[in-house]
């Protein structure tokens, strides 16, 4: 069987920069479930994050019954249940009546995306406050800060459907409004939050005495090698220096799980078409990886032979027109034309039964895995720091 398999080591070198980055900046850093829910590392991500961020009411359920979980089986039932409870950070483009109750109960922070939808839904949230343990609030504004060249991953357009637009907006926000929210960057650099912040405080400084917490979104990757850590730190720590009394919360995705894990795939067939070489897996790009079709991202892969004795060589792209008997197209297990990758050059003949390691496949991937045309999912799994493998 295919497998999705985490490398806890990896993954706990990121989490030990978000902690060093919390420290001595004063934030807070939530993972967003959107971009990793393996729930079977929540015990792990609880102990160095301070939360999670929900889109949707399976979301904020998975953050307050996972993220809660007692990762030390040693202490006692009674101890577990004195522990912080953790609720979402939840933000919903729309919320639906009938579970808009459920989305209190599981949430710390709700965020609205529309006027209207704060409108309609605020009344709610200050009669579950007389009643309940207190829900914050805010609003998504869309500050219009557009670096992202990919279309489909770029939320701060003029037009977007995504937050609020600045315009409608007066000298004073709607009562009960204790937070705003902003989302413009994905996988992007220091110096992009940089200018997200300056962009902020220009348009939305005026509102910072009204509210208690300014959340930055995500798209803040720095656990990439080369990410200007330095200069993320300080320019968080100016902002927090400037306002003292917000809380500043940043919620990547992308960067927890950078680089912590791979998708094993096996080599099913090789079909051969009029010269093209295509090795058949068993996985899909449009099924399991759909971030390769969509981004478009080509991932780093790596061949290893059947029977082990091949040393483990990673595919490069084609150098020149000419034919070489070693290049490969990569396709999926599924009847779509497209599920595939161009092709990848190997120093060796590939053969079936060989393994094709797909690198960096934890963050945006398994979350958007499904069973497009029947495939089945690929098992998951961890490596564990002693080296020992848990299939979950």
């Amino acid at each position: 069987m295919p497998c999705f398999v985490l490398e806890e080591a990896l993954l706990i070198k990121n989490l030990e920069l978000m902690r060093r980055v919390k420290s001595e900046t004063g934030v807070h850093i939530i993972l967003a479930l959107k971009g990793f829910a393996m729930w079977k590392a929540f015990g792990i991500i609880r102990q160095y994050l301070d939360g999670a961020t929900a889109s949707s009411l399976d979301e904020a359920r998975l953050c307050f019954e996972e993220m809660n979980v007692n990762s030390n089986p040693s202490k006692s039932v009674d101890t577990v249940r004195e522990q912080k409870i953790i609720k979402a950070h939840t933000y919903s483009v729309v919320y639906f009546e009938e579970e808009f109750s459920r989305i209190m109960k599981y949430s710390s922070h709700i965020t609205f995306n529309s006027l209207n939808q704060f409108h309609k839904f605020y009344p709610r949230i200050k009669k579950f406050n007389a009643k309940e343990k207190k829900v914050s609030a805010g609003l998504r504004i869309n500050p219009e800060y557009s670096v992202v060249e990919t279309e489909l991953y770029n939320p701060g357009k003029a037009g977007s459907r995504l937050g609020i637009d600045i315009n409608l907006l007066g000298d004073k926000l709607p009562e009960g409004v204790e937070g705003l929210h902003v989302h413009c960057l994905c996988e992007s650099s220091a110096a992009d939050t940089e200018g997200l912040i300056n962009t902020v405080e220009e348009k939305l400084g005026k509102y910072f005495s009204q509210i208690k917490w300014l959340n930055l979104g995500g798209g803040h990757l720095m656990t990439r090698e080369g990410y200007d850590v330095e200069k993320l730190i300080a320019v968080l720590k100016n902002l927090k220096q400037r306002y003292p009394h917000l809380d500043i919360i940043l919620e990547p995705g992308s960067a927890v799980a950078w680089n912590t894990g791979y998708l094993k795939a096996h080599v099913m067939d090789i079909v051969d078409n009029h010269g093209i070489k295509t090795i058949v897996t068993d996985v899909s790009f449009t099924a399991h990886m759909p971030d390769t079709l969509e981004m478009p991202y080509r991932p780093k892969v790596k061949l290893i032979s059947e029977k082990g004795s091949q040393k483990s060589e990673l595919g490069r792209d084609p150098i020149s027109d000419g034919i070489n008997p070693n290049a490969y197209r990569i396709g999926g297990t599924s009847c779509l034309s497209g599920d595939y990758m161009t092709e990848y050059v190997f120093d060796t003949e590939v053969h079936i039964g060989d393994t094709i390691i797909f690198e960096d496949m934890m963050h945006y991937t398994m979350v958007k895995t499904s069973t497009f045309n029947g495939v089945k999912h690929p098992d998951i799994g961890m490596i564990k720091i002693d080296g020992s493998f848990e299939l979950f």
